[in-house]
């Protein structure tokens, strides 16, 4: 006889392991595990109904943590969203924090505005090829501390604002190619210790200051073809720049002259020095300007100030900063080496000429030398014979 509470306490472990059970068939294999009255639909519904609730609460969840948007495609593996090809007009709100790439290609954003993506601070790859981009905002990179990659290829960008990329210290590679930037500013931040990669070709580029190329130490690859680089006197600092880069090791695509005319189609790095007239300061008639000054009562209202900008483009801003022209290396290799090759040959040929003239020396000493001997012996013996033949 069996007793009552044990069948209880059997029962009720019993039901317990049951619940862990998902098949039908357990159930009947187990059949101390029902409790009496219930039955096996009731129990098979209930088990359903448990884990629908279970699937919605997870998904919930997943939603809360950060989900994907309706329109982009989420790789949780990769920590990755692509939202290419969508025809966004604008960047997703709801991306996921934890994002590290974000590809948001071929689609028709127009503008970016400031903290555009704040929503994922961990953003390292920001891909923003072929848009429709002409305005970057101040700002609009705020809070990508660790982005590394940034390509901004095929928009429609007409020039950038100076301090655009300030809170990108860890950019690595920069990709402006393809656009319509006529200018680029001497300053765009902060110098970039990391940046290796810097693409402008296919733009509207005539210049390039210097300064901004020397903000880039560590920069290896750069990308400067199919601009519309006017070759003179202003473009004169950016080839002694590159030389000194390609002799560092740098890689280029090269700069092609677009103007003047004697210089189009030309590689600039194969344009002699000397062939680049200097800048000079335009002409001034102080004779002219003192008359104008008292005969002209009614002169125009002088117009408003020039922008930066264009104080950038002075033509005479080459003269009032002039930059030093740096050594260039390779030419002072080579000239010590040449130095270096013409001495030695000199050296051996005076040691050679030193030999020579010695023992030219030794063998006309002993020439003469053996002359006089023989010159001399037949006064001895003359003497020798006036000295045997005189009286005692």
């Amino acid at each position: 006889m069996s007793d009552p509470q044990l069948d209880i306490a059997t029962s009720s472990s019993g039901d317990l392991s049951c619940i862990k059970e998902e098949k039908l068939e357990v159930h009947l294999q187990n059949p101390p595990c029902m409790v009496p009255g219930e039955s096996l639909l009731m129990r098979e519904a209930e088990l359903d109904a448990g884990e629908l609730l279970l699937l919605s609460g997870v998904i919930v969840l997943l939603r809360l943590a950060g989900g994907c948007p309706e329109m982009c495609r989420c790789h949780s593996s990769s920590h990755s969203v692509d939202c290419g090809r969508q025809g966004l007009a604008e960047v997703p709100p709801d991306l996921p924090p934890q994002t590290l790439t974000l590809h948001l290609q071929d689609n028709q954003i127009r503008q970016l505005p400031a903290f555009a993506f704040r929503a994922v601070p961990h953003l390292r790859t920001l891909n923003l090829w072929n848009n429709s981009l002409s305005h970057l905002a101040p700002g609009v990179f705020h809070g990508l501390q660790h982005l590394q990659v940034l390509n901004l290829t095929q928009n429609s960008l007409n020039s950038l604002e100076s301090r655009l990329f300030h809170s990108l210290p860890q950019l690595r590679e920069l990709d402006l190619s393809s656009n319509n930037i006529s200018h680029l500013p001497t300053f765009l931040g902060r110098p970039w210790e990391n940046l290796t990669v810097f693409a402008v070709q296919q733009n509207q580029l005539q210049q390039l200051d210097r300064a901004l190329l020397e903000s880039m130490p560590s920069v290896r690859l750069l990308f400067l073809k199919d601009n519309l680089w006017k070759c003179n006197c202003h473009l004169l600092s950016l080839k002694l720049w590159l030389e000194t880069f390609i002799y560092k090791g740098g890689v280029t695509d090269g700069v092609i002259c677009a103007s003047p005319d004697t210089w189009k189609g030309e590689d600039l790095l194969k344009i002699p020095h000397e062939l680049y007239q200097p800048c000079t300061f335009p002409s001034l008639d102080v004779g002219s300007s003192r008359g104008q000054q008292l005969g002209s009562a009614h002169r125009p209202v002088p117009g408003p100030p020039e922008s930066h900008s264009a104080r950038e483009r002075d033509p005479l801003e080459c003269e009032l900063k002039p930059k030093l022209r740096p050594a260039n290396l390779r030419h002072a290799v080579a000239t010590i080496i040449i130095t270096g090759v013409v001495c030695g040959i000199v050296c051996l040929m005076m040691l050679v000429a030193a030999i020579y003239g010695c023992t030219y020396a030794a063998v006309t000493a002993q020439h003469h030398g053996g002359r006089s001997a023989r010159t001399n012996e037949p006064a001895k013996m003359e003497g020798k014979e006036l000295c045997d033949s005189s009286p005692a």
